[in-house]
């Protein structure tokens, strides 16, 4: 079947010296491989992989120009001659696969992670415990030439051109803004000045690399923190650099430490490309749209309108690397969707981790992660259709095996079903589709609506049983829990409860935090929530009339607070403290400013007719509340694992326990669908 619904997606775009097969760019994404030369054959073939996929070209994680730049100690650099051969493993893996790719120069100015950081002025980050040293003269000149032999390397190396980091509060950005360029010198102060930097570094890369390699600037139009550029100096920054030899402009949105969410799942799908598409008008050279682009739709009416002319995805190419292959081949309905929780790629970059993907655990793992054809195929049972139990089954099912997935709801997804309620995680439904179809192509028998017990399962003769029931809410020992005004969070999710307007939450983990979004929002408001409601929330001027495009938040046209809520938990310390570093800080400014009144270090005394009697700080106190709802804990729901001191035939089938069926600590999808998965290749 060929694709006539994204044509325009899939349409070359000529760039006189080279041609890209299509519309679609696989943008920068850290993997941590990048940093070690031992690492780079894995690194080759996650990009060979992709390139099979077919994308019209793929951007490297950020290699540094020198020491200076570095993101972690002795992180990627690409500075010498005997650097080249272990690049040239990619490129080559790529080219034999038909793609293109480009390698990032990136230096990270103050946001390094390492001594000896440096910027335009000695002006320490947030988000890094070294303050830089301001460069000099001498400095911004090396520095200079380091882009230009950087570059004139990658070339050598085979890639197909470089992309400049210009955006995300990296170097060059440090040197753009006010924020941060504070100097008085030729590189300070006006616009022009600010500028000079990536000017010249433009200009020496053009003259390192010829006329005939791509040169993409990933270029800052929205940078959402004070002391940012308005749009007009935008716009004269992108006609200088085109003037100095830009091929194409990439957008970037926002610092790494501003306060504006910018790609969690909560942020509108393609919310920020009519930015990219006032750049377009701007410049000559091709325009890229990125941020929250994940579907085929999407992507292709931006590019059929003519508001840009390439679309860049990261995450949806660590979620599934066939993305290009389905939509040309008209199965969009298979593609394994990007939800944007950040848990297993930007919250491990940022722990110093290498990153793959939640929905897809072999991203980063190809060579490790291997679904090999079963040599002996068996009857297999998955018990639970949850993230956990659709994972194995449909691995299993690939491999070869007979699997059949049972499940006592009628539908599959298990805690995903719950997770899709909550407003800003609609995107969970995708990965439902996406499990859907992929169980019903590897043929996996579903038998939904059944509680099937260890005595069935022994009827059937399975050669192996996969326990993936997930958990059982806890229910805290708390005089009273028994109460009318007591719920538990299935209850309130699966809306079989309609909370009253004074609610109480006990337990302050992701599941707290989900809860407190989901009573927040006013079932008026349509889900997603629209593009202008969340720039009215979150103060976003979207036309950058402003420095970096921040308006104040206009609560009048923003979405009301529905509820008056309290979230507790038992210990001291900061709530939500196990969220993911990209996006807890999200949900807990979302909670704070919708008034929600956060309480540690709580004892729970009592609930009667009153509420919920509390004790904070040695002072008793009473929430007057309609309802208190539990999210305190879960527990394994594990009942039809065998005793393991209970005596086995060799007939009986060997018994798997995943997921939160084994540890139900917190609820943890990464974890379950690659344990699922791992335990199903090896079956």
């Amino acid at each position: 079947m060929t694709n006539t619904l994204h044509p325009n997606l899939l349409k070359p775009l000529d760039l006189g010296f080279t041609t890209l097969k299509n519309r679609v760019i696989m943008g920068s994404m850290h993997t941590g491989l990048e940093d070690r030369f031992y690492n780079y054959p894995k690194l080759a073939e996650y990009f060979r992989e992709r390139a099979r996929g077919g994308v019209g070209l793929m951007v490297t994680g950020g290699i540094s120009p020198n020491r200076q730049g570095w993101l972690l100690p002795f992180g990627g650099t690409l500075n010498s001659i005997f650097d080249v051969p272990n690049h040239r493993k990619v490129t080559t893996a790529v080219h034999e696969e038909g793609g293109k790719i480009l390698m990032q120069i990136l230096h990270a100015g103050r946001y390094g992670y390492q001594p000896f950081v440096v910027s335009a002025s000695a002006k320490k980050s947030p988000i890094s415990p070294f303050k830089p040293k301001a460069l000099t003269e001498r400095g911004i000149r090396a520095t200079i030439r380091d882009y230009a032999r950087c570059a004139g390397l990658a070339r050598q190396a085979g890639y197909d051109g470089v992309e400049i980091m210009g955006s995300e509060g990296y170097l060059l950005s440090q040197f753009l803004c006010t924020r941060t360029n504070q100097r008085t010198d030729r590189w300070g102060g006006s616009i022009e000045n600010r500028m000079r930097l990536p000017v010249e570094i433009v200009q020496q890369v053009r003259a390192a690399v010829g006329a005939d390699f791509i040169i993409m600037f990933r270029h800052s139009v929205l940078d959402l923190v004070e002391g940012g550029n308005t749009w007009d100096e935008v716009v004269q920054v992108a006609q200088a650099l085109e003037q100095a030899g830009v091929s194409i402009f990439n957008t970037g949105i926002g610092w790494h430490e501003a306060r504006i969410p910018t790609i969690v799942t909560s942020v509108p799908r393609a919310a920020f490309a009519s930015v990219a598409a006032r750049l377009r008008q701007a410049v000559k050279v091709p325009v890229v749209a990125s941020n929250r682009i994940n579907m085929p739709d999407e992507a292709e009416a931006l590019i059929a309108s003519g508001a840009v002319d390439l679309v860049s995805m990261a995450r949806p190419f660590l979620a599934d690397p066939e993305w290009v292959n389905k939509v040309a081949a008209g199965r969009a309905d298979e593609i394994n969707t990007c939800i944007a929780c950040n848990q297993a790629c930007l919250d491990h970059t940022f722990a110093n981790k290498r990153a793959t993907c939640l929905v897809n655990p072999r991203a980063g793992f190809e060579t490790e992660l291997v679904y090999r054809p079963a040599t002996r195929k068996k009857r297999v049972a998955v018990v639970g259709a949850g993230p956990a139990g659709m994972s194995a089954a449909a691995v299993a099912a690939e491999r070869g095996h007979a699997v059949t997935l049972f499940d006592s709801s009628d539908s599959i997804g298990g805690q995903f079903k719950l997770a899709m309620q909550v407003p800003g995680k609609e995107e969970f439904a995708q990965t439902l589709r996406y499990f859907g179809a992929r169980l019903q192509a590897a043929g996996v028998k579903l038998v939904l609506g059944l509680r099937v017990t260890r005595e069935q399962l022994s009827a059937q003769e399975f050669d192996e049983v996969i326990i993936a029931t997930g958990i059982v809410p806890r229910i805290p020992a708390i005089p009273g829990v028994g109460h009318a005004k007591v719920v538990s969070y299935l209850d309130v999710l699966q809306r079989k409860v309609t909370p009253g307007k004074r609610v109480v939450i006990i337990g302050a983990g992701g599941i707290g935090f989900d809860v407190g979004e989901f009573l927040l929002h006013d079932p008026a408001i349509p889900l997603p929530v629209p593009l202008a409601h969340w720039c009215h929330e979150w103060g976003v001027d979207l036309n950058a009339m402003t420095q970096g495009g921040l308006t104040p938040p206009t609560a009048h046209e923003a979405p009301q607070p529905y509820r008056q809520l309290y979230l507790l938990q038992r210990k001291a310390g900061k709530l939500g403290a196990g969220l993911g570093k990209t996006s807890g800080w999200v949900h807990r400014a979302t909670l704070q400013r919708n008034g929600v009144e956060m309480l540690a270090g709580v004892e729970y005394l009592r609930i009667d007719d009153a509420g919920l009697h509390i004790r904070v700080g040695g002072a008793e106190r009473l929430l007057e509340v309609d309802h208190i709802v539990l999210c305190a804990g879960q527990d394994p729901l594990a009942e039809l694992m065998p005793d393991a001191k209970a005596a086995t035939t060799a007939a009986a089938p060997r018994f798997h326990c995943i997921g939160g069926a084994a540890l139900a600590v917190e609820l943890d999808a990464k974890r379950a669908i690659r344990e699922a998965a791992v335990l199903a290749a090896g079956l």
